[in-house]
């Protein structure tokens, strides 16, 4: 988390201590833990302690956050986005890229293009999108102008499609490999949803947008089954 415009309280420790305490309160009330969150108070204005450590904070002693391997420390803000660790690309599991635009390129054709959240795509692969129910093979892969044998779980591709017109397939449909575990449409689903702040109440025939990776859709909640503690993930009613 950082802490901008320290410069307009003076540089206040007091005020830095007690936005750490709202934030730590809305981060586990989230479910994450306080502990395993670095807070740097920063400047972006003269670029306090975002590269550099400040002199203009003598009462700062750097950050610190519990990880996976133990304790890290450091003292910027660039000391703490280094800090984060990679997630585990999951290229093992079935193929699920979500589309952010469908473009028509001259002398190419049809060209999807978005980030390949788990699995693999390769030039020859035979894709399906959901929920338009569109098949075809997917003739090369691209990134950056670049060709490539494969996309992994992370990369933004482009990959140009046989025989499927720009206005078949669109933004916020799901790429998936025809022959593992294609993705599919679905009228229903049950979903675990957190309340942050609304102002009243949310129940059976409450209607609200749906925005599920690229897709963004209204949808309408046909009954709730249960209250759970966020905390301990147990039902409480």
């Amino acid at each position: 988390v950082a802490i901008n415009k320290m410069d307009t309280t003076k540089w206040s420790e007091a005020r830095f201590q007690e936005i750490i305490k709202e934030t730590s309160n809305f981060i586990k009330k989230v479910g994450y833990n306080p502990k395993t969150v670095a807070f740097v108070p920063i400047s972006g204005f003269n670029g306090d302690n975002m590269i550099e450590p400040s002199s203009n904070c003598p009462w700062y002693k750097g950050w610190e956050k519990e990880v996976k391997s133990g304790k890290v420390t450091g003292k910027t803000l660039l000391e703490a986005i280094d800090s984060i660790e990679p997630p585990k690309r999951p290229s093992d599991k079935p193929l699920r890229l979500p589309l952010q635009d469908v473009y028509k390129i001259g002398g190419i054709g049809t060209v999807p293009v978005g980030r390949v959240e788990t699995g693999v795509i390769k030039p020859g692969m035979v894709v399906t999108f959901a929920p338009a129910n569109v098949t075809t093979e997917v003739k090369s892969v691209e990134m950056h102008h670049e060709q490539l044998t494969e996309g992994l779980p992370g990369d933004n591709v482009g990959f140009n499609v046989k025989n499927v017109s720009v206005k078949e397939i669109r933004r916020g449909n799901v790429a998936g490999d025809s022959k593992n575990d294609p993705p599919l449409g679905a009228a229903s689903f049950n979903a675990q949803v957190i309340v942050l702040n609304h102002p009243g109440q949310v129940g059976a025939g409450y209607a609200p947008v749906l925005d599920c990776h690229t897709a963004h859709i209204a949808c309408k909640f046909s009954e709730l089954l249960e209250k759970i503690d966020r905390r301990t993930g147990k039902a409480v009613e």
